[in-house]
Formats: structure tokens, C-alpha cells, sequence
């Protein structure tokens, strides 16, 4: 039997609360696998972060805190690649493992680079072909996967992105993506709310339209006609309201607030836990968003989804049927919720789309690649 000793390392590290979603399930298969692990949370989000380490019972080798009131990307990166150096110099992992876009993964990637340790690169390849939209993900991402050894693309037309780019196709391996691995664990259809405002408000009447936005490149006025919209959509359908999920950002609170906050059929909630949120998305009717994760995630409920953005990198739904891109410009936003709220066969063809992000193990394939790789390799 192999020595704790002599089993091969992997470090993953993380540090938002759509990172530690999606890496909890990688985190729980390499825990039930012989590849040792060590977890480094980086802090770059806290309340929010903490929510789900706790849901998902994840506790942290490292913490390192970095979080800073009004903290700016520099800030962050530099934070997280001074914070790291020690703790990799220390451990000296085999491999560190990263998601998708975020400046702790950017920063982490780069630090492991600096101590010639390979970076594994889960949610690798998702393209806009923007370098400002998103941003700064867009970028971010495209330079994790100039470091990455191992590439996990959640789908084939990711992995086609990273091939375009000349990385080389037996390094990528697509496995689906480990959000859905999480979603499926928390779900329940006979689910109750713990927080007493969100379970008085899905006994409500009427169809929920959840909404959320938050992004840097629809702050301002793009974000004004999102909610201009909401009214208009309010004013038409009296059996509709709104549950609105306040981002943490000041600027989009004071926006939300400006906009919405004195209509009747409007709930201005604040950011629910994770498990609360996903239950959330399985009652509503239909949701409308700028966030990646949720794209992602709606489609494996059923639930139609129209993007609030004039570019996504996750083509897979809108080819699929069960994403609809509309931007942000009220009269497109107005005539697709309309659409979805007055033709039941318009609604049904998204609803009942088969999800293209994956089937709940994209976690045991990353795992079982990196055991041979790492194994192989040792």
C-alpha cells in the first residue's frame, strides 16, 4: 500500500464563491481518491465564500485573507501571488489545480508557474473573443491557459477553442462541468427554505422571474435599461414579480435600489447561500441574468434563461435552445420575456432542452485523469 508520503499532491486553489461551488465537488472525489489534497482558500470573497465551505463542509489548509475593503485587481493579484509564495514553497505540490477566470486563478496559475509547478486548469477554454468582455475574465482565462499543462474543458466546443489557439489536443480533456456535479447535490423538490423572507415570498402567487445582474461591463446605463425593462415586463403581466438577489457591489445595490425598489411586485433580497439560491432558480418561471455560472446552471432545471449581455462564452446553450442572448436593450429584453410568458410552445422548446454543460461526474473524470497523470509521472 502506498505511503500518505509517497502519494502525489495536488493543491487546489480558489477563492470566490463560484470557484469554491464548482471546485467542491473536485475537492470531495480527489478526497476519496489516493491523490493527496490540499486545499488554499485566497479570500478574494468572504461572507459569501465562507457560506459555502461551510455548505459543502470544505475546510481550508490555508486561508490567506486577502480580501480588502474597496480592493482593486492589482490589489488582488499582487495579494495573491505574495500570499502564495510561501505556501508553495512549503507544500511544493505536484500539481495546483484552478477554475475558470477569476483574479485568484489568473494570480494563482502565475505563482505556481514562478515555482515550475504544473497548473491544472478545470473550465479551461471558454471564449468571447473580447479581451474587455468580460472583464478582466476574458483575459484572465486566456492566460491560465498559456501556463496550464492540463486543460479541463467543460465541452467540446471549449476544447475546439484551446485547440484554435495551438494547445495541444492531448493535453485537453473534456469532462463536463463541475457546477452541475454541485447542483444535483443540493436540489430537493420538497425543499424549505431557511431564510423566512424567501420562503414567504416563493409561497407567493403568480410566476418568479429571478433576476440577477451585477457585471462590470453593464454597470451604468446598461444596467438602467435592464431594469427599465423589469418594469415594462411588470406592467404587462400583473401575474408576474420580480426576486432580485442583490449583488454586494455598492454601485449595483444604489442602481437596484434607484430603479426597483419602490414597485409592489419587486423583492430585493439580499444574496442567498448557495443551496438557498439553487432551490431558488428550480421555482422560478424564468430567468434573466448576466452571470456565466447560472447560464450554466439553469439549463439542468429546466428553466429558461435570457442573457443580459452582448457576449457570452458559453455558446453551448444558445446553440442548445435553452439560453437566449438579448443584451441589454429594454425593447429585446421586453419582447423575449414576453414571448416566454404568453407562448406556452415558445417556453416548452427551451425548457425541455437537454442541458449540454454535463451529467454530474465531471469531477470523477478530472480526478481520474489527474490519477494517471500524476501517478504516471511519479
Amino acid at each position: 500500500m502506498t505511503e500518505a508520503t509517497d502519494r502525489p499532491k495536488v493543491m487546489v486553489i480558489f477563492g470566490t464563491r463560484p470557484e469554491a461551488i464548482k471546485m467542491a465537488p473536485v475537492i470531495r472525489a480527489l478526497n476519496d481518491s489516493p491523490l493527496r489534497s490540499i486545499v488554499v482558500v485566497t479570500g478574494q470573497h468572504r461572507d459569501m465564500l465562507d457560506q459555502v465551505l461551510q455548505l459543502f463542509a470544505i475546510h481550508p489548509d490555508y486561508d490567506l485573507a486577502i480580501m480588502r475593503h474597496g480592493q482593486t485587481l492589482s490589489d488582488v493579484t499582487v495579494r495573491v501571488l505574495t500570499g502564495l509564495e510561501e505556501v508553495l514553497e512549503r507544500e511544493n505540490p505536484d500539481l495546483v489545480l484552478v477554475h475558470g477566470d477569476t483574479t485568484t486563478a489568473m494570480a494563482s496559475a502565475l505563482a505556481s508557474y514562478y515555482h515550475r509547478i504544473p497548473v491544472g486548469h478545470v473550465e479551461a477554454g471558454l471564449r468571447t473573443e473580447h479581451p474587455y468582455n468580460p472583464f478582466p475574465e476574458e483575459m484572465n482565462r486566456r492566460l491560465i491557459s498559456r501556463i496550464a499543462a492540463l486543460h479541463f474543458a467543460p465541452t467540446e466546443t471549449a476544447k475546439q477553442n484551446l485547440v484554435r489557439e495551438n494547445v495541444s489536443p492531448s493535453s485537453i480533456y473534456v469532462t463536463g462541468n463541475t457546477v452541475i456535479d454541485a447542483l444535483v447535490s443540493v436540489i430537493r423538490s420538497d425543499y424549505r427554505f431557511r431564510d423566512p423572507e424567501l420562503a414567504r415570498i416563493v409561497a407567493l402567487p403568480g410566476r418568479m422571474l429571478l433576476v440577477t445582474a451585477h457585471r462590470r461591463e453593464n454597470l451604468g446605463a446598461p444596467m438602467v435599461r435592464i431594469f427599465r425593462a423589469l418594469r415594462e415586463i411588470l406592467s404587462r403581466f400583473a401575474d408576474t414579480r420580480v426576486v432580485f438577489p442583490m449583488h454586494k457591489n455598492p454601485a449595483v445595490r444604489h442602481l437596484i435600489k434607484q430603479e426597483l425598489g419602490m414597485l409592489e411586485r419587486v423583492h430585493l433580497v439580499e444574496p442567498p447561500e448557495y443551496e438557498e439560491f439553487a432551490n431558488l432558480m428550480n421555482r422560478a418561471f424564468l430567468i434573466l441574468t448576466d452571470s456565466g455560472g447560472i447560464q450554466e446552471e439553469a439549463p439542468a432545471l429546466g428553466k429558461p434563461v435570457l442573457v443580459l449581455r452582448d457576449t457570452t462564452e458559453r455558446p453551448e446553450g444558445i446553440a442548445a435552445g435553452t439560453l437566449r442572448k438579448v443584451g441589454t436593450a429594454t425593447s429585446e429584453i421586453v419582447a423575449a420575456a414576453s414571448e416566454l410568458l404568453t407562448d406556452t410552445d415558445a417556453y416548452s422548446r427551451m425548457a425541455c432542452t437537454a442541458n449540454p454543460y454535463g451529467d454530474g461526474k465531471a469531477a470523477q473524470r478530472i480526478v481520474g485523469v489527474l490519477q494517471v497523470h500524476l501517478f504516471r509521472g511519479s
